[in-house]
């Protein structure tokens, strides 16, 4: 993937829907030369992927009209110049409403990558059961730099709890960070309240199993140096970074779906996976095959996981 090969012409045609492209040229990733262009071809690209992981979620725009090195923006509430077949849903807030973007097409996200939208964060729910889940997230998000392999460790662990002890299925990706985010889906009939707190019990267990690896305090002052399990994204209307979105970092990191294999190799490095690393990741086959294929056909509840985490934290 190059540069040339988004700038050959000003408008792209994508699954039928002619996009208007502005100054493609322009140097969103001054670090690495990323051009406008190169992202919004990235994301071309990556749609067949990407979409499933996106259709009826509502999304919230990270947008860097002028690259990571200015100003930056999160854009929620649709704005009135998005042309008209762009797909949109009404969420309520505790004051109105706002009309998301669904992001359901390619050319959806070849639009929103020339408007400057670098990141794309989604809903853990869907649209017409917006209060109901059918995700849930775990962040392992690691005290520095250079602590990678403790945030494997913890997320293997993590992943024995889930799947080996509670009987769910768990999917991984990198964050386009130093992190990992462990996926948990869910058949949807847990409101979020029930959901939150399942994972802020399953997060505890684990640091109280591993208490020099793992911690639960949101305060980074007590944490000492420990692998922080996040669960604050498991709450209504909050988003997490939809997989395969690029990240406003430098070197264009991505948040990668990744292989449960790849996360017990200590060779693996986060920043390995940037937008110009996808596109042959993608295309190899093996490890560039889905790692989340078959996501929706591992939906449970929770009840039963409930159950026998009560019994775990109560031995």
């Amino acid at each position: 993937m190059t540069a040339a090969t988004a700038t050959l012409g000003r408008r792209v045609r994508v699954g039928g829907i002619s996009v208007q492209l502005s100054r493609p040229e322009k140097v969103y990733f001054p670090g690495d030369q990323i051009t406008k262009g190169e992202l919004v071809e990235y994301y071309r690209v990556v749609a067949s992927r990407m979409l499933p992981y996106l259709r009826s979620r509502p999304l919230v725009l990270a947008r860097y009209p002028d690259g990571i090195t200015g100003e930056r923006f999160f854009q929620k509430n649709i704005p009135d110049y998005f042309p008209a077949w762009i797909s949109r849903a009404e969420v309520a807030k505790q004051d109105g409403v706002v009309q998301h973007v669904i992001g359901d097409k390619a050319a959806t996200l070849v639009y929103l990558a020339n408007q400057g939208c670098i990141e794309l964060h989604v809903f853990l729910s869907r649209v017409g059961r917006i209060d109901h889940p059918d995700q849930i997230v775990f962040d392992l998000d690691p005290p520095g730099p250079g602590r990678f392999g403790d945030v494997r460790i913890a997320a293997l662990h993590l992943r024995a709890l889930l799947e080996g002890e509670l009987g769910l299925a768990t999917f991984v990706k990198s964050t386009g960070g130093s992190g990992l985010h462990i996926h948990v889906p869910l058949n949807g009939r847990a409101d979020f309240g029930t959901a939150r707190d399942f994972t802020r019990q399953a997060a505890a267990l684990l640091a109280a199993r591993y208490p020099d690896l793992v911690t639960t305090e949101q305060r980074k002052a007590s944490r000492g140096g420990r692998i922080y399990a996040d669960v604050m994204r498991n709450a209504y209307a909050q988003t997490v970074v939809a997989p395969y979105s690029v990240r406003a970092r430098p070197g264009a990191p991505v948040a990668m779906p990744l292989h449960w294999d790849e996360v017990r190799d200590s060779g693996l490095e986060p920043g390995r996976f940037t937008l110009r690393a996808a596109a042959a990741r993608l295309a190899s086959g093996g490890q560039g095959a889905d790692p989340w294929a078959g996501m929706s056909r591992r939906r449970y509840g929770l009840a039963t996981a409930r159950r026998l985490l009560g019994g775990l934290a109560a031995s």
